[in-house]
């Protein structure tokens, strides 16, 4: 049985594309410490303890997310705050059907797009967002327990730095992928050039 767990810890390591970078471990069956280890695991028990806590305030952690967001956006579009949020269009659909049925945001058809709804918190959600930065800012002093205020600070820094470079390889990454034909589209036009 240990050693059908092994494998299953050893399997989950290397299907992970952040883990691939660096693969030297003293411990086979532990990932090493890398950067993309080290975030998506603080980004996983982050969102654990955000479903713990949010309970506190009879809200999931992805409606508070979505309310947060949606907060300092008001009037987006589903499309546009499921890419804010992460979530594919249809499962943030389903969330914002659940949260308007509990009074929690409106949608307001477009005045500029007949096919596109606007969204909106109503008084109900802003009320929450108070209690909602409390348990935020309790779990963010549980997650920074033991560092400095100078490390703090650092921390969020170099996290910064971090955001900013990969959302800009992304930009990057998605203009390059536009500029350039795909190789399907190159191989189509060479065989009409040959034809």
């Amino acid at each position: 049985m240990a050693v059908v767990r092994e494998d299953h810890y050893r399997l989950a390591y290397y299907n992970c594309a952040y883990y691939i970078a660096d693969m030297q471990s003293e411990d086979p069956h532990l990932p090493d410490p890398s950067l993309g280890f080290l975030l998506g695991d603080a980004a996983r028990l982050m969102r654990r303890r955000f479903e713990q806590k949010s309970r506190d305030i009879d809200m999931t952690s992805a409606q508070m997310r979505i309310i947060a967001r949606l907060s300092r956006n008001e009037g987006i579009s589903q499309v546009g705050l499921a890419t804010l949020v992460d979530l594919e269009p249809m499962t943030l659909c389903r969330h914002i059907d659940r949260m308007a049925s509990a009074g929690l945001v409106v949608r307001k058809q477009d005045p500029y797009d007949r096919r596109a709804k606007q969204l909106f918190t109503t008084a109900k959600a802003r009320e929450l967002i108070h209690p909602m930065r409390v348990l935020a800012d309790e779990i963010f002093a549980e997650a920074q327990q033991g560092l400095s205020e100078e490390a703090r600070r650092q921390l969020l820094d170099s996290l910064g730095v971090v955001v900013k470079n990969l959302s800009d390889a992304e930009t990057a990454g998605s203009a390059s992928e536009t500029a350039a034909p795909r190789r399907r589209d190159r191989i189509d036009a060479s065989q009409e050039t040959t034809a």
